[in-house]
C-alpha cells in the first residue's frame, strides 16, 4: 500500500512494505525504516527506531485523512492525500492563507505558558505556546514568520479542542 502524506506543508511517499505484529517496515522517498510500533494510551504511540524511542500522539482530525501529530518536541498537520483529496483541494476556494494566521489546539488540554506579547514579531520554528494534553506538553511553533496580532487565552486557562489560541499578522 502506497500514500502521499502531508507533513505540514512536506509531501512524502510512504509505502508499507512489511508488517508482522508491532514491527512494521515503511518506505519513505525511497528510503526504508524498520520501526516497533506499540500504542501505550489512547492515541499514543511509542516508536522504536534504531533503538531509540519516540513518544506520537496522534490525534483524528476533522475528517477521516486529517490528523494532529504531536512529539516531543514538534508538532504536525498531517493529511492523507489521494485522488478524492486532491480533486477538492483543487475545487476548494477557501481562503487557505487566511487559516495560517490561527492557532489553536486539536484537543483540549491547559495553558502552560506563552513566551511571545502581541506586537511582537516571531519567526519559523518560534514557540508560541505551551499546551499539556494528556500528560504531555506541546510546544506550538510559528510555521512563517509573523507578528502576534492577538492573545486569545492566558496561562493556566483550560481550552477546549480546536479552540483559537493565537492571531497572527
Amino acid at each position: 500500500m502506497e500514500l502521499d502524506i502531508k507533513l505540514n506543508k512536506r509531501i512524502a511517499k510512504v509505502k508499507l512494505i512489511k508488517r508482522d505484529q508491532d514491527n512494521v517496515t515503511v518506505q519513505v522517498d525511497n528510503k526504508e525504516y524498520t520501526l516497533d510500533i506499540r500504542m501505550v494510551e489512547e492515541h499514543v504511540y511509542s516508536v522504536l527506531h534504531n533503538g531509540k524511542s519516540n513518544n506520537v500522539e496522534i490525534i483524528p482530525g476533522e475528517n477521516l485523512k486529517k490528523y494532529y501529530v504531536n512529539t516531543l518536541y514538534k508538532n504536525y498537520d498531517l493529511e492523507i492525500i489521494d485522488a478524492e483529496s486532491r480533486y477538492m483541494q483543487n475545487r476548494n476556494i477557501k481562503d487557505i492563507a487566511g487559516e495560517l494566521n490561527i492557532i489553536s489546539t486539536p484537543m483540549p488540554g491547559k495553558i502552560v505558558r506563552i513566551p511571545v506579547k502581541v506586537g511582537q514579531k516571531v519567526t519559523a520554528d518560534d514557540t508560541l505556546i505551551v499546551v499539556s494534553a494528556m500528560k504531555m506538553e506541546s510546544e506550538y511553533k510559528a510555521g512563517r514568520d509573523a507578528v502576534i496580532k492577538k492573545i486569545l487565552v492566558k496561562e493556566g486557562e483550560t481550552v477546549k479542542g480546536h479552540q483559537h489560541l493565537l492571531l497572527l499578522e
